[in-house]
């Protein structure tokens, strides 16, 4: 019989380790309901404000829930994360750090901003601006091979910092075993994001979750996979969007290129400021390689949901 099993809320750790003691050890089949800290451990609150970052002490940044040690998993087997459910805590947060993201040189200031997301639904960015509400875990992953305390960030063939928002309710994560018994974590909720993560932070917010754990014994896969229970931006579709692309033999630069003309399009056609433009871009505006194949020169668009805008 599978069980449901409850991570204890007072255990995280900070870096990839194949030594860390397991502190739950369960069977395939089985679930286990998280209750994980926003990406700064606490560091920022709902009143926080801007001059909060220049005192952010970055070694408590990604305090993951974990290891959980999978019985019967090896090296070379499959571990599916089924996300049975997801929930926002309350409220969350999102900020532009000096020297990150995508456009770091135009926007080398801080930049932080709290949000109350008790509506459930939206993230009200402006009176007018509804950002709809669709959370995932931007970090889960298995231990990987031999690890050392490794840093979370960046993602690796284990998982880890995916920020991949597809990772929703009802989505199954497909994960590569690397240590014995996987010693899965997990993290860094977050209530809104965009392909790409541009401005370099999400809608960071505490996160309940519950996963459901199955091991495929003998099936290798090189890097996550995933598959979705239906469309990829439900709550949006419905209205159209707008698109602003870069072209260029510099698949980064034509991102950068794209990313430019759609703050600026946020900006000049909405009245807002530059910096929430780019805030804004990074909770809802994706990414996309249009165009890869024409000797040398990409095409990337930034895309849009025209349905955040109430008019």
């Amino acid at each position: 019989m599978s069980k449901t099993h409850y991570f204890p809320n007072d255990i995280v750790h900070f870096t990839w380790n194949a030594n860390n003691e397991p502190v739950l050890t369960i069977q395939s089949g089985d679930t286990v309901i998280f209750e994980t800290r926003e990406v700064t451990d606490g560091q920022f609150t709902i009143d926080s404000t801007t001059e909060a970052i220049a005192a952010l002490d970055w070694n408590r940044v990604y305090p993951l829930a974990g290891p959980v040690y999978i019985e019967g998993a090896e090296p070379g087997d499959t571990l599916a994360v089924e996300i049975l459910d997801l929930k926002t805590k309350g409220w969350g947060w999102t900020a532009v750090l000096p020297g990150l993201g995508l456009l770091a040189e135009e926007f080398p200031d801080a930049y932080l901003r709290t949000f109350d997301l008790s509506d459930g639904e939206y993230i009200h960015f402006r009176d007018d601006i509804k950002v709809p509400i669709e959370p995932f875990l931007g970090t889960m992953g298995v231990c990987p091979k031999n690890a050392d305390n490794v840093p979370i960030m960046p993602p690796g063939t284990f998982g880890g910092n995916l920020d991949t928002r597809q990772l929703m309710i009802g989505t199954t994560l497909y994960l590569p075993v690397q240590e014995i018994g996987a010693l899965f974590s997990c993290g860094d909720g977050h209530a809104a994001q965009g392909d790409g993560e541009v401005c370099v932070s999400a809608l960071e917010c505490p996160m309940s979750s519950s996963l459901r754990f199955t091991l495929i014994k003998g099936k290798s896969i090189p890097a996550p996979q995933f598959q979705t229970k239906g469309a990829l931006t439900p709550k949006v579709n419905h209205a159209g969007f707008y698109g602003t692309t870069g072209v260029g033999s510099d698949l980064f630069k034509a991102s950068q290129d794209a990313l430019r003309g759609m703050v600026d399009h946020i900006s000049e056609t909405y009245k807002m400021s530059k910096i929430d433009a780019y805030v804004l871009s990074s909770l809802c505006v994706d990414l996309k390689i249009s165009e890869i194949v024409d000797a040398g020169h990409y095409v990337v668009s930034a895309v849009l949901p025209l349905a955040v805008f109430e008019h």
